[in-house]
């Protein structure tokens, strides 16, 4: 098979949106497996945190690049793009189909728009000293220092965004080109994939919210006080977890686990902050050229999601056309 034909179905959409069921029911249809586009649902140890779907809810479709990557060690979109386009490679040589599931724009838009971003550019030491100004001076000092170099990234990014801040500044730094340079170089070579992309949205936001509210209280039910204990106590001992650690349902119940809020107030944080997410992840999902919506509110079941899924994949001619705002 010629690398230029490979093709490539998405189901990206916010969190708690039916993503992980909808692929399920297309790859039972299309002969599938699944391919996680995660950034946090990578890591061993945390699968309530991260909302990993159990055995159960993969239904026998082989699901890859879930759960695998060890806590203490850094991960990044450019080992992921390496890996994901490996494990999709690998799947149409057996004859399958892949589906590209997940929540994390970056990996999809990265995928989709065949950039290369290799891990040239690491300097552990120009890490450390930047980390170190970021904790004195505020991101924001450093994000107006990225202002001055490279004001296309500083643009896309928020002051919050302490990680990308430091990458892109220590990328700078250590090869003299600006993250937005590689990036445009590494879209010098059209993606390898004919993709067709499904995007889950709702029309009513409080359908969504409701969702995600009633998942916080499944995800506490199934223990995630006791996962992020588990998270907190090994960074207590040294252990360093501090990406992992990022990942929405540990870090909202720290002050519980310190004794400085209760575990209803807790959960409600997490509840506002899960929902914020949602919110930035429709956001981004929103610009994809090219998408078909599905307007999860529209179906009462499962399986009329899923007739409405394949009826747009069976109506989608041309391949998904990349944005190149967001990577």
């Amino acid at each position: 098979m010629e690398q230029s034909s490979l093709s490539l179905t998405v189901v990206a959409g916010p969190t708690a949106s039916g993503k992980t069921g909808l692929a399920v029911q297309l790859a039972h249809r299309l002969n599938g497996e699944v391919v996680s586009a995660d950034s946090m649902q990578v890591y061993q140890g945390i699968p309530i945190g991260t909302a990993q779907p159990a055995e159960a809810e993969r239904e026998g479709v082989p699901h890859h690049l879930l759960g695998f990557w060890p806590l203490q060690k850094s991960y990044s979109v450019a080992l992921w793009l390496e890996q994901a386009r490996a494990v999709i490679a690998d799947i149409h040589r057996r004859g399958k189909h892949p589906l590209l599931c997940g929540g994390t724009g970056l990996y999809i838009s990265a995928l989709l728009d065949n950039l290369t971003l290799t891990g040239e550019g690491g300097d552990a030491q120009v890490r450390a000293r930047l980390s170190e100004r970021a904790d004195q001076d505020g991101t924001q000092a450093l994000l107006s220092e990225l202002e001055r170099v490279d004001p296309a990234t500083a643009a896309r990014l928020h002051p919050a965004d302490r990680k990308r801040i430091i990458r892109a500044l220590e990328l700078y730094e250590t090869t003299g080109i600006t993250m937005s340079e590689q990036i445009a170089r590494s879209r010098r070579e059209p993606s390898p994939y004919r993709a067709r992309v499904l995007l889950l949205d709702c029309r009513e936001r409080r359908v969504l919210y409701d969702r995600i509210n009633r998942r916080v209280e499944d995800m506490l039910e199934q223990g995630l006080a006791e996962e992020a204990r588990r998270v907190y106590d090994i960074r207590s001992g040294g252990g360093d977890t501090a990406t992992a650690a990022q990942a929405i349902g540990h870090k909202e119940l720290l002050p519980f686990l310190n004794g400085e809020r209760t575990l209803a107030e807790a959960a409600e944080a997490l509840k506002q902050a899960t929902r914020r997410y949602a919110k930035r992840q429709l956001t981004w999902f929103r610009r994809l050229d090219g998408a078909k919506r599905l307007y999860i509110d529209d179906y009462q079941t499962r399986d009329q999601l899923t007739a409405a899924a394949l009826a747009a994949l069976n109506r989608e001619d041309e391949p998904w056309t990349p944005s190149s705002n967001d990577c």
